[in-house]
């Protein structure tokens, strides 16, 4: 096994990772342990895997990129891979959680209020520790996820097999794609969003060519006068099926309710808690809580 027999395991708003740093570069994961590992009933289980690793050490990542990125002052890169053991472009419960893995691992010193930049295969992402908040809860970072951009409202259309019905999908680009469909609205015949059945994994046609996320959105509350939104968020993740949360897909939700509604900000509830996605134009502000959960030992 490539992996190291020290270990943790770790959450962003119920997205669940393992997780390990990677100093030397001596442990690049491969594909079958990434699967044997992220496995819920043959392995610890988990939606992903990240190595925190120097950009320098990452295979994947052309050598002037790596060598920007260090210049930049970025000294941590987030290896990610999903489940299935495929590399991601990008994961935003990741980014925070591996923030509050650096801080309590002793890697980083960072008091509320503090930034630093983190490598990613989407760029570099500053991420901000917070204060706690009664309602996002403690532990909180805030990510600059960066620039995005979003294709023609309602250009796809999204079916779920089994169900009936379909709804009309928006594409976004978080440095990973989506495609985002509202339900429980006029130009969606899905069932409500509690009774979507997600163990399959939905239809997007067109077809993307890379395949995507899927996040179904219900708007739940509209404050105009303080420009603030709620909305309610399921998400599919291809290479792992539904999570409790999908950090990039909320942010493209929240970019595709924004163009719908011109509400700015947004709260958005999933499975696994909430988050504050704040959008602009150049770019989209992610906050929500992270915390490590275990640490245990490989039996090799």
């Amino acid at each position: 096994m490539s992996l190291p027999e020290h270990m943790i395991k770790a959450q962003g708003t119920g997205n669940d990772f393992v997780m390990y740093a990677d100093r030397s570069g001596e442990h690049a994961p491969q594909k079958q342990d990434i699967i044997q590992l992220c496995d819920r009933h043959f392995g610890i289980g988990a939606d992903g895997l990240i190595r925190i690793t120097r950009p320098g050490h990452v295979a994947d990542l052309d050598g002037h990129d790596a060598q920007k990125m260090r210049k930049e002052g970025v000294e941590w890169f987030m290896d990610y891979r999903n489940a299935d053991g495929t590399l991601a472009e990008m994961c935003g419960n990741g980014t925070r959680a591996t923030a509050q893995f650096l801080v309590q691992q002793g890697m980083l010193e960072l008091e509320e209020g503090d930034a630093f930049k983190l490598g990613t295969r989407a760029g570099v992402k500053r991420i901000t520790r917070m204060p706690d908040n009664p309602e996002l809860g403690r532990q909180l970072w805030r990510v600059d996820m960066g620039s995005w951009s979003m294709g023609a409202e309602d250009e796809y259309t999204v079916t779920i097999p089994g169900d009936t019905g379909s709804g009309k999908g928006t594409f976004v680009d978080m440095g990973n794609p989506h495609v985002v469909t509202v339900v429980e609205d006029a130009y969606s015949t899905l069932p409500v969003l509690g009774e979507l059945d997600l163990t399959r994994a939905p239809q997007v046609s067109p077809e993307l060519p890379n395949g995507q996320n899927v996040e179904f959105a219900r708007i739940d509350n509209l404050d105009t006068e303080r420009d603030l939104g709620d909305a309610s968020m399921r998400v599919y993740e291809r290479g792992c099926g539904e999570t409790m949360a999908c950090g990039t897909g909320l942010c493209a939700t929240a970019i595709v309710l924004r163009a719908k509604t011109q509400i700015d900000h947004w709260r958005i509830r999933i499975p696994g808690g909430i988050v504050r996605v704040d959008v602009t134009d150049d770019s989209v502000m992610l906050t929500g809580a992270a915390a490590l959960t275990a640490e245990f030992r490989l039996l090799q």
